[in-house]
């Protein structure tokens, strides 16, 4: 099924090839983060869809509000993903998490799980790189809003101790 929703995912960006690439980033870190958390299965499962389709209400953002920000993104992207998982078994709780989920990713005060933790730490990761933010900035970040160990590993080895060539 997963296989399915990354797929729905880029024909919906339709050839938008740097969302697409964040999105499976962001999945493929929130895999690695959550392999090393103890989390039930439906938080898992929930995790991976939510993480693929995070950032899916930026083109109706774009359209409605011509812009491209986090709390437009929020308003606009638990609809969008209800729609596109319609089609996929997937239980009323799970796709209200997700929905929860997508329409909070940039709403930092309300993580109330270990699978919302974890997406945010997941998206931090993919968008330091692609916003090039500064070092000094990855440090407030990583203090502020990193609490999974392996989180804070990987911010660290790749963005705050890595080595100079």
């Amino acid at each position: 099924m997963i296989e399915e929703i990354i797929l729905k995912m880029i024909e919906y960006f339709d050839g938008d090839i740097k969302r697409i690439n964040h999105a499976i980033k962001v999945y493929q870190f929130a895999k690695l983060i959550s392999s090393r958390e103890n989390m039930k299965e439906d938080e898992y499962k929930g995790l991976e869809i939510a993480a693929i389709l995070h950032d899916i209400g930026i083109k109706n953002a774009e359209r409605k509000y011509n812009s491209s920000a986090g709390n437009y993104q929020e308003i606009e992207g638990p609809e969008v993903a209800e729609e596109l998982l319609n089609e996929f078994n997937i239980d009323k709780d799970t796709i209200e998490r997700i929905k929860f989920l997508i329409g909070n990713h940039h709403s930092y005060n309300n993580i109330d799980k270990i699978d919302f933790q974890i997406l945010i730490e997941s998206d931090f990761l993919v968008n330091i790189d692609e916003d090039n933010i500064e070092i000094e900035a990855i440090k407030i970040i990583k203090d502020k809003y990193f609490k999974t160990n392996i989180g804070i590993k990987l911010i660290e080895s790749m963005y705050i101790n890595k080595k100079i060539k």
